[in-house]
Order: C-alpha cells, then structure tokens, then sequence
C-alpha cells in the first residue's frame, strides 16, 4: 500500500515539476521566499489589531508566534527527523528528471514540508479570527497557502504528498491555536 501511495506521489510530482515554464521560476521562487511573506503578514496583523483592539492583540502575537514555533519545529522532529524521506531532488533515482530553480535543494529529507505547514497554520488561524469578515478572506488565506505549498513542488523540493499532509498538520495546527487565543480573550475579557 505505501509502495503504491510513493509511486503515485512521484508521478504526481513529475506531472506537476514538469510542467514548468521559464517565465514561472521566478514567481514559484518568489512565492518561497521569505521576503515575499513579511509584507503579506504584517498585513495580516494589522487587520488582526484593527479587529480585536490593542489588549487582545497583545496577547495575538505570542500566541501566533508559538504556534509558527510548533507549526515549524513539530514538522521538522514529528515528520522530517523520524520519516526521513528523501527531497525529490535529493531522490536518486529523481536525478535529472527533476527541475530544480536556481540548482536549490533544502535540507536532505522533505516529508513533510514546512512551508506547507506554516502558511496554513497562519491561514486558518487568521481565517477563523477573523470570522469570515471580510467574505472573501478565507479564501484568499488558503489560496496564498496553497500556492505556496504548490510552489513547493514546482521548485523540486518536495513531493504533492509533503505539501498535503504538511498543510493538514499546519490547519490543525492553526486551528488549536485559534482556541487558545479564543480560551484567552474569554479570560481577558472577565478578568
């Protein structure tokens, strides 16, 4: 059975690597990096202070800070130190089939990926702070975090499988979090 699953995984992944285009491999690489996600989620953060007030936020920040925490070091040692699958570009049996932007790599092992995880903790915590106000922001939230996790797979560094199951840990992740900033402003609220 998870023979089966690897190998649909991998031809999901040529399918989806190969069909590159040059045009694309800036965005899919700027879809990745870094600076690209600060100015989104400062953003983010000020729509979370303008929503709950300054003394609910104060309390936002660290709890979202944790939860990236967790969200990133809980895919590195529950999924990436103990599965210790192998990145497709790091896959011999991979080599020159995959295309690679820029020849980067990452660490050796990809299963599952933390870029996934992160966005969609961040997407549905927000997404269920901000309470479907406005309308169109959950969507906008998981189509930023879905295009990153795709992203991930353009640029060679892991497999359609990595993603999913990193963006479902990253929801649950978002989602626990979401009910202890809930748990916390109930308690502010009383106190």
């Amino acid at each position: 059975m998870l023979e089966r699953l690897d190998e649909l995984d991998r031809a999901a992944f040529l399918a989806i690597n190969g069909a590159h285009a040059p045009w694309a491999d800036g965005v899919m690489a700027l879809a990745s990096a870094m600076p690209t996600w600060f100015p989104v989620y400062a953003l983010l953060l000020v729509v979370l202070l303008r929503r709950y007030g300054r003394a609910a936020f104060a309390w936002c920040l660290p709890v979202i800070a944790l939860m990236v925490l967790c969200s990133d070091s809980g895919s590195v040692v529950l999924f990436k130190n103990t599965v210790q699958r192998l990145r497709p570009c790091h896959e011999p049996a991979l080599q020159g089939l995959a295309h690679l932007v820029d020849g980067h790599c990452g660490g050796r092992f990809g299963f599952v990926s933390s870029h996934a995880s992160n966005h969609f903790a961040i997407a549905v915590f927000v997404a269920r702070a901000l309470q479907g106000r406005p309308a169109w922001a959950t969507g906008a939230l998981l189509g930023w975090a879905s295009f990153v996790a795709y992203s991930r797979i353009y640029l060679g560094v892991h497999y359609p499988g990595d993603v999913l199951v990193g963006g479902l840990y990253g929801a649950g992740i978002g989602w626990l979090f979401f009910r202890l900033f809930t748990v916390l402003q109930q308690r502010l609220r009383s106190a």
